[in-house]
């Protein structure tokens, strides 16, 4: 390492740093604790985030940014159709050079790699590269880390990564603030149809990916029964391109006291104001899962067997995560190969709705937690 990068207790100089989770809106929340820190240790330092177009829009809730560098880059390329374009990818490269980073932390989960993100950081000039090394990359990464347990949360996984920059974990807890401009405009959404704050069960069906989204008529059902035992409006949401997804599960839920339709579309600042509105949440494995534990929403998760519970759990809110054990569980897929609605997802509504009903009634977490641990074990 060149001496200039080195200050005088030994710790890397990384004034302007660059995290880089180029992915869904939930990883970059789930990376929130990590800049959280970054920011507590050096409260001038420079701190920016490399996100994909969707996990930008992330950025308004996590007060900790300085800056956002949006791209697609082709280690990302997840359907594989970025046409070959090794020039945008060198444009990319100097989009980095400009920054002038002092650092680059590569937040990746452990099924990610962080040699590609390296290399574009290293040709960038960037000379302090940290990331998890599970294999040889030779001097790309310029401090590897030896990778976690596989099984430990996604928080606390990027918390690792702050280690070689002498860096303190300010806490492992996910926090986002939701700016006063979304919260007005929730609450006057709220208003015009009759619905306060704290009143609604919120139910969200979508999912980045499709193995991870439970049936949506499984889920408006639940919602049904919900509000028949509390009287509670219903809210089911999503974005437009989750419209059909929100349609099903809006017709089931019909009948529900005051069933609300609010549109499609609320940016992700708004999403969070309607999490944050919300008596309890009712979701997937999916952004609104992480909102819900960061904003100490009730939350009831139906969570798919593609991953570790422990991956990606609330730890912060009083949860219940709720899945169908199964052989090919943990199967980490993208779409469930078996059917279009995938078996660790075949929940019953009226289970649902218990779990749901038992946080609105204030069941202790110590006694939703071991409730989920018993269904996860089951």
């Amino acid at each position: 390492m060149p001496p200039e990068t080195v200050g005088s207790d030994h710790r890397p100089v990384a004034r302007r740093v660059l995290v880089m989770r180029p992915d869904n809106i939930g990883d970059v929340i789930l990376a929130g604790p990590l800049m959280r820190g970054l920011r507590r240790d050096q409260p001038d330092r420079r701190i920016g985030l490399l996100a994909s177009p969707a996990g930008a829009m992330a950025a308004p809730l996590l007060p900790w940014l300085d800056a956002v560098v949006t791209a697609r880059p082709v280690w990302q390329d997840l359907r594989g159709d970025l046409a070959l374009d090794p020039e945008r990818e060198l444009a990319f490269v100097e989009r980095l050079r400009a920054g002038r980073w002092d650092a680059a932390i590569i937040a990746t989960s452990f099924r990610q790699t962080a040699w590609p993100a390296a290399y574009a950081a290293y040709l960038a000039g960037i000379p302090v590269r940290v990331g998890f090394a599970p294999d040889f990359g030779g001097s790309l990464l310029s401090h590897p880390v030896d990778p976690p347990e596989v099984s430990l949360h996604q928080a606390e996984r990027n918390l690792q990564l702050l280690e070689p920059l002498g860096v303190p974990i300010a806490g492992d807890q996910l926090e986002v603030v939701v700016p006063e401009d979304a919260r007005r405009a929730v609450e006057a959404r709220l208003a015009a149809v009759g619905v306060q704050p704290g009143e609604p069960i919120l139910v969200v069906p979508g999912a980045s990916a499709p193995a991870r989204r439970p049936d949506p008529r499984r889920l408006g059902e639940a919602a049904r029964l919900i509000a028949r035992e509390t009287g509670r409006p219903v809210i089911v949401t999503g974005t437009p391109r989750e419209r059909a997804l929100v349609a099903a599960c809006r017709a089931a839920a019909r009948g529900a006291t005051a069933a609300v339709d609010l549109g499609d579309d609320l940016a992700v600042p708004e999403f969070a104001a309607l999490v944050e509105a919300a008596a309890v949440v009712v979701c997937a494995n999916s952004s609104a899962l992480h909102l819900a534990d960061a904003l100490d929403r009730p939350v009831v998760a139906t969570y798919a067997g593609t991953d570790l519970p422990t991956h990606w759990r609330a730890r912060r809110a009083r949860a219940a995560h709720l899945t169908v054990s199964t052989d090919c569980s943990p199967c980490y897929a993208i779409t469930c190969p078996l059917a279009d609605s995938p078996p660790c997802l075949a929940l019953e509504p009226g289970d649902i709705a218990d779990a749901a009903l038992a946080l609105l009634n204030g069941l202790p977490h110590s006694a939703t937690r071991t409730a989920v641990e018993a269904t996860w074990a089951a």
